[in-house]
C-alpha cells in the first residue's frame, strides 16, 4: 500500500465517492496505479498538532491492520475527527471496515 503525498491525489481522491463516520470521513477514487494509496489528513479544527497527530497515528495503525480490505487501482483519503482521539482501537477497526465494504462498490473501475 503506498502514501498519498502530493495534493493532486488527495484532491482526485475529494472528486470520488464519500463516506462518513463518527471517527472520520473516508474518500475514495479510481487511479492508475496497481496498488492502493492511502493518505491522512487531520484539519485544525480538530486540535493542536500532538492531538491533530495521535489521531492520524491511530488511523494508520488501523488501516495497517486492515490491508486486506482495500482495493487495487484505488486511493483512499481518511479525514480524522476530534472523536477518533477517544475511540477504542475496536471501534476505529469496525467503522474502517464498514466504510470500505459501503464505499468499495461504488467506486468505479478503470
Amino acid at each position: 500500500m503506498r502514501q498519498l503525498r502530493q495534493r493532486a491525489q488527495f484532491v482526485r481522491a475529494a472528486r470520488g465517492s464519500k463516506a462518513n463516520g463518527r471517527f472520520f470521513v473516508l474518500q475514495a477514487a479510481a487511479c492508475v496505479e496497481p496498488d492502493a494509496g492511502i493518505g491522512y489528513t487531520v484539519t485544525k479544527r480538530v486540535g493542536n498538532a500532538p492531538e491533530r497527530n495521535r489521531i492520524k497515528r491511530r488511523l494508520r495503525a488501523a488501516v495497517r491492520q486492515s490491508t486486506d480490505l482495500f482495493r487495487p487501482n484505488t486511493d483512499y483519503v481518511l479525514i480524522g475527527r476530534r472523536p477518533a482521539l477517544y475511540a477504542q482501537f475496536d471501534e476505529l477497526l469496525e467503522a474502517l471496515g464498514q466504510m470500505v465494504q459501503r464505499l468499495n462498490p461504488a467506486i468505479p473501475t478503470r
